[in-house]
């Protein structure tokens, strides 16, 4: 046994099972902590696509300038190049910096205390919400329904 599945497959692992003591309504509180850090991780990752699109679109209107300026139009690629290219999105801050910022001030705080809540209720164990949703919803003995991956 790994620990994801029983011996017989029919029946979720030691790991996704509640441990002793644990309550109903702790798991399902446990469930909301950590739907709400997925929600950050998903924040974070659109996060991390601001930056780098934001970081493509300053290179693009790099070259922008240099079309401008081999068209001709050296006025305006002065002017894109001197207020746009290479400029802070918010005072102060490339979009490294937010990201720093974010991941230091508030994301892995959240993962943190997250994994310490866990530890402290659970033994640390992930997804016994959706493992206990699982049992409750699967058909027994059906073999696509069964209990490990």
């Amino acid at each position: 046994m790994n620990g994801d599945i029983s011996e017989d497959g029919d029946q979720p692992g030691e790991r996704h099972r509640r441990p002793d003591g644990v309550s109903r309504a702790s798991v399902e509180a446990l469930g909301s902590l950590s739907e709400a850090f997925e929600t950050v991780e998903q924040a974070r990752g659109h996060l991390y696509a601001f930056h780098q699109l934001s970081g493509r679109a300053d290179l693009l209107l790099g070259e922008a300038v240099e079309k401008l300026r081999t068209a001709g139009h050296r006025e305006h690629a002065d002017l894109v190049d001197s207020e746009i290219v290479g400029r802070n999105v918010i005072p102060d801050c490339w979009t490294f910096q937010i990201v720093e910022a974010y991941n230091a001030t508030y994301y892995r705080p959240f993962a943190d205390v997250e994994e310490q809540v866990r530890q402290k209720i659970a033994g640390g164990r992930t997804h016994l919400y959706e493992a206990e949703m699982k049992e409750e919803r699967r058909t027994h003995g059906h073999p696509a329904h069964r209990a490990g991956p």
